[in-house]
């Protein structure tokens, strides 16, 4: 994601509401576009309310935005009560990918907002350029799943495609295969090479909090064997730890 967003939760708010009778875009001057329900100036920055509700908001400095407009797109289809991390779950186990891995590519590419909209045209959670989007079968870019589908199953067919070099897949998302095979790796361009160092960086550190989360549990065990031995009735067997490609 190009732009930085400070994400909250809040109750009370100060500022003059300025409401918008359906749902907007905040098209803002890096070219990403933020839906939003209705949004108030709070100081320096925007506050934009992303549900009917006054809890999920995201600020934005007001400098940032270049215009607001109506939002046209198809409405996003409901999901029922799935949280997106069973969502995410269940698409990178469809795909043999470690769940860490795509919530570090979504975190980089939209920061989670299902209607994001790049200068250059890519859309939803997952960043899918139109005809790369209609050669997977996305049929609505802005749909959750439909995007996450698409997403990581291009994510797989470019770490396949270059042997499971994980940086070289990255780069190949973020620019294209064409620019990775022309510079035999990471393209030099200042953008996709802070791309895959932001997500790599993002999955290292999620690694290895499940690494220290490990370590202090065995630590836990070791320090007292009886008290975490299984009983009669734990039959279950140890899960191995998943990597980072399964």
């Amino acid at each position: 994601m190009k732009y930085l967003l400070q994400l909250a939760l809040g109750l009370s708010f100060l500022g003059a509401p300025i409401f918008a009778p359906g749902a907007d875009l905040a098209v803002l001057r890096n070219g990403f576009s933020i839906r939003h329900e209705r949004r108030e100036v709070v100081g320096s920055v925007t506050r934009l309310y992303l549900g009917a509700d006054r809890d999920g908001f995201v600020d934005v400095p007001t400098t940032e935005i270049d215009r607001f407009e109506r939002d046209l797109s198809v409405p996003l289809a409901a999901h029922g009560s799935q949280p997106m991390n069973e969502a995410i779950n269940a698409v990178s186990s469809r795909h043999h990918l470690d769940p860490d891995l795509i919530n570090s590519v979504i975190h980089a590419e939209s920061g989670f907002n299902p209607r994001a909209v790049s200068s250059k045209g890519a859309q939803g959670l997952m960043q899918l350029m139109p005809q790369t989007a209609s050669r997977l079968g996305v049929v609505n870019a802005f749909d959750r799943d439909d995007n996450l589908e698409g997403g990581t199953r291009y994510l797989r067919e470019l770490l396949e495609r270059y042997n499971f070099d994980l940086i070289k897949a990255l780069a190949a998302y973020n620019a294209g295969p064409q620019r990775v095979e022309q510079y035999h790796g990471v393209p030099p361009y200042y953008e996709t090479q802070a791309y895959v160092a932001r997500i790599i960086r993002d999955f290292n550190r999620k690694k290895l909090a499940e690494r220290k989360a490990a370590a202090s549990k065995t630590a836990a065990y070791q320090k007292s064997p009886a008290k975490h031995a299984p009983t009669i009735k734990q039959t279950a067997l140890p899960v191995a730890a998943q990597q980072a490609s399964r």
